[in-house]
């Protein structure tokens, strides 16, 4: 992938509103994360770019300090962590009621959220009984594997 390229796709991504871009070709793959307003956007190669790869090591490493340093405080209580990557859902429709707010009492086995991954509503149910004292997501927005959701006390 040609340095042009390269830059009209981080230009694309920086003026969209999407937060994710991975593109792969013959000659490499190009991953480009949006960070948060205040951070620059990182570009993480994952496979050598001929040409391009100086610059966008660059910019990875100076984007890295700034994103390790936007890294969310360690929560207290139970954490429940997504099982998979996919987007987040606190309802099972859009005109539902969610499944927990905060200070929802709940047992383990309920569900407690639907995550959305390759077009399959996954219904995620809480692994730990007690309260709901966070919810650490948005509603509608992407999770990776492992990320925290919620906590429970």
């Amino acid at each position: 992938m040609d340095l042009r390229k390269l830059k009209t796709l981080i230009d694309l991504v920086s003026e969209s509103n999407v937060s994710e871009l991975e593109i792969t070709e013959a000659d490499g793959k190009v991953r480009i994360v949006k960070a948060s307003p205040a951070a620059p956007m990182a570009v993480a190669p994952t496979a050598a770019v001929p040409m391009a790869a100086p610059a966008v090591m660059a910019a990875t490493a100076s984007a890295a300090p700034t994103l390790a340093a936007a890294a969310a405080p360690v929560e207290t209580g139970h954490i429940v962590k997504s099982p998979m990557v996919g987007t987040f859902y606190r309802s099972a429709s859009p005109d539902a009621k969610a499944f927990v707010e905060i200070g929802s009492a709940i047992k383990e086995g309920e569900p407690i959220c639907i995550i959305e991954a390759m077009k399959i509503m996954n219904e995620i149910e809480a692994d730990k009984s007690g309260t709901v004292t966070k919810i650490l997501v948005e509603n509608g927005q992407a999770v990776e594997f492992g990320q925290p959701l919620f906590v429970i006390e």
